[in-house]
């Protein structure tokens, strides 16, 4: 893999610990770390309030990070009012890559005001764009595949938008790597914007990617932008299997959260993520490093993976997580996460394995 750093030269005022990265074959970079604001507002009865928002971001700036990423239902809107109102006060909307998304529904009942249709994602676009206080985006997400909208409609859609300015480049959040591969092929063959990432969970208990998004993302140019690398909470080592919610070491919010109906909280506390989180403290304790930093220097170093997501709600938590690109994860501890981790193998895919494309080269070793 050929991955491209870039050492920002900033001014003496700002303090830069990052090597920014090219978001898949597009020309906008961004840095290896980003701040999801998902976290952003007290409306779902967790998260940051304004003024600790605001220290996040500027915290996070000041390190040298510049993607920031949210979305229009985050906090009910809450998210990316915060968002505006820092940005126009700061005055730095400029020197900021300002991710949004959209696609689900802002008013039960009316099915054109969800999904990924031409109605919905005006709507959704020129709401983002007042509640951010800006004319543009720089990154804009098709949130999550409706099952129903057809690639052509969502790329036309967006090669208008970024004609008009309003949207500097596109990418696909949560959606089937055919569906990235019909849009992609579509694109180059008609001249049109080319999807410049793709927002997937990925994580050392969340691997499924590796099948089919990673390949298709590097065959046909899209960054790899991973939400939840920690697993929500999961990976940071901080909870312990038995333990009870109100017991130190319980699974406090993520017992709380795991009944939303978000498939994301539905996974994790199983035998083989126990056995995931096992290795990584083990892993930990020999490198000195926090679990979640070890997790999430493992989740940049994969292939294809553009800027990886990062949420907190305190300052000590952002910290820690900045800290992640600060050293090496050794080959030998990073082939016990591999090994630990690895997804299944299922069909298709077993004839894929070694043994079977011996069978396809005569036993002649074939590399690219």
């Amino acid at each position: 893999m050929s991955m491209l750093f870039i050492l920002f030269k900033a001014p003496a005022a700002h303090v830069v610990a990052m090597n920014y990265r090219l978001l898949g074959r597009s020309g906008l970079k961004v840095s290896p770390l980003g701040l999801g604001a998902m976290t952003f507002g007290t409306d779902w009865g967790w998260g940051a309030a304004r003024d600790t928002a605001f220290a996040l971001m500027d915290r996070f700036f000041e390190r040298g990070g510049n993607l920031l990423d949210t979305a229009d239902g985050y906090t009910a809107g809450t998210s990316e009012q915060m968002i505006g109102e820092y940005l126009q006060g700061r005055g730095n909307r400029d020197r900021v890559v300002l991710a949004t998304k959209y696609t689900f529904n802002a008013s039960p009942g009316d099915p054109n005001a969800g999904g990924n249709g031409r109605k919905n994602l005006y709507r959704a676009l020129e709401g983002s764009l007042r509640r951010l206080k800006t004319d543009y985006v720089d990154l804009y997400w098709m949130h999550a595949w409706d099952g129903l909208t057809p690639a052509e409609e969502v790329l036309r859609t967006m090669d208008d938008l970024v004609r008009a300015g309003k949207v500097r480049y596109f990418g696909l959040s949560d959606v089937p790597a055919w569906y990235f591969g019909r849009m992609q092929t579509l694109a180059e063959s008609r001249g049109l914007e080319r999807v410049a990432a793709l927002q997937l969970e990925y994580s050392l208990v969340e691997r499924n990617i590796e099948r089919e998004h990673v390949p298709a993302a590097l065959e046909l140019g899209a960054g790899l932008v991973p939400w939840s690398p920690l697993a929500s909470g999961l990976l940071s080592g901080k909870y312990q299997r038995g333990a009870t919610a109100s017991e130190p070491g319980g699974a406090g919010r993520l017992q709380a959260i795991k009944g939303s109906g978000n498939p994301g909280f539905l996974k994790l506390f199983t035998e083989r993520n126990w056995k995931i989180v096992d290795a990584l403290v083990a892993v930990s304790r020999e490198l000195g490093r926090p679990p979640a930093q070890v997790a999430l220097n493992w989740v940049t170093r994969q292939p294809a993976v553009a800027s990886t997501l990062v949420g907190a709600t305190k300052l000590e938590q952002l910290d820690d997580n900045l800290k992640a690109l600060d050293f090496e994860l050794p080959a030998a501890h990073a082939a016990r996460l591999d090994e630990v981790s690895r997804p299944k193998t299922v069909h298709p895919y077993h004839f894929f394995e070694p043994t079977m494309r011996a069978m396809l080269t005569g036993g002649v070793e074939v590399t690219r």
